[in-house]
């Protein structure tokens, strides 16, 4: 967005995140980093074209750390989002995911799916919050009128993720290149889908860019065993790491794949980066990088923000 002229205002309590991954863009005037917490009033001035709301814990060892916080955010942060978006007149761009589709009952998963989730689940916070902010994205556009759109992600992955983040793709590389056997859950049959980050990007762009309500799925629809992914990483990272096999999680899916129609014929999205090529960027990238110690539950509010600054045209929170 910067490179293509865009102002952008970067809002993050950085509970999940680290202050590094954007240490690069300081430097660019049209880039404002605020610390805050998207479900207090967000500090951005006008004007503001377009509004993504990225914000949410999304790993499970996250939102079972920050259950609150993430009911939270998909409550009132979305709100709070939309009311930003709809007093600037502004796009807004939901970042919802697959993850509202549960246990799918549909394979693959098209969007007029209702899915098969656990309300009361050790997942439910993730899932409801997600499911919610889907709902009142709709209401803010069929009744106040805002330009809304949603996309569903499914499982992404590249640089910049935490080594232990608790996803599985951070989780094996970290754990190949410290030459850790591969914590596998269940039998390593279960399916999932693996979106490299730069493909993601693009296609939340597109959706910014246009005025599509969705929900459109953006992910790829390569479908992996988790044990061939495990394999694959072995085989990037020429690790001699052996593969172990532990309990299968509460309502974890067994199968995940995208239909990914409406991304096609309405964004002209698909997805570029194999999987292999994907890993190995990551792997690059994290190759070197000490692991940090698992990170105890911070405040929602991580801080003051500085004095907003005039001028913006984008934001995302």
């Amino acid at each position: 967005m910067l490179r293509r002229g865009d102002t952008v205002w970067c809002l993050d309590n950085f509970c999940t995140g680290d202050p590094e991954n954007i240490a690069h863009l300081r430097a660019d005037p049209r880039f404002h980093p605020v610390r805050c917490d998207v479900t207090e009033p967000l500090p951005v001035p006008g004007p503001v074209h377009a509004v993504a709301h990225l914000a949410s814990p999304a790993s499970p060892a996250d939102y079972h750390r920050l259950p609150l916080e993430t009911l939270a955010v998909g409550s009132r942060g979305t709100e709070n989002a939309l009311r930003l978006a709809r007093e600037h007149g502004g796009r807004f761009v939901l970042a919802s995911t697959s993850e509202v589709y549960g246990a799918p009952e549909v394979h693959p998963q098209p969007e007029d799916y209702w899915g098969n989730v656990n309300p009361v689940g050790p997942r439910s916070v993730y899932d409801e919050a997600k499911r919610y902010a889907e709902a009142v994205t709709m209401a803010y556009r069929r009744g106040p009128g805002v330009d809304a759109g949603i996309v569903r992600i499914f499982n992404t992955y590249g640089p910049r993720m935490r080594s232990r983040d608790g996803r599985v793709v951070p989780t094996f590389v970290r754990q190949a290149l410290a030459g850790e056997p591969l914590t596998v859950c269940g039998d390593g049959s279960q399916t999932r889908s693996f979106c490299y980050v730069d493909d993601l990007v693009r296609g939340i762009t597109a959706m910014i860019d246009s005025a599509r309500a969705g929900p459109v799925n953006l992910g790829d629809p390569t479908e992996r065993t988790v044990r061939e992914l495990a394999e694959l990483v072995l085989v990037v990272t020429g690790s001699a790491s052996r593969i172990e096999y532990g309990p299968l999680p509460v309502d974890d899916p067994v199968r995940r794949r995208p239909v990914i129609t409406r991304a096609r014929d309405q964004l002209g999205w698909t997805p570029r980066v194999p999987l292999e090529e994907g890993l190995r960027r990551t792997v690059s990238w994290c190759a070197g990088r000490p692991a940090p110690p698992v990170r105890n539950a911070p405040s929602v509010t991580a801080g003051s923000p500085p004095p907003a600054r005039a001028g913006a045209s984008s934001a995302t929170g």
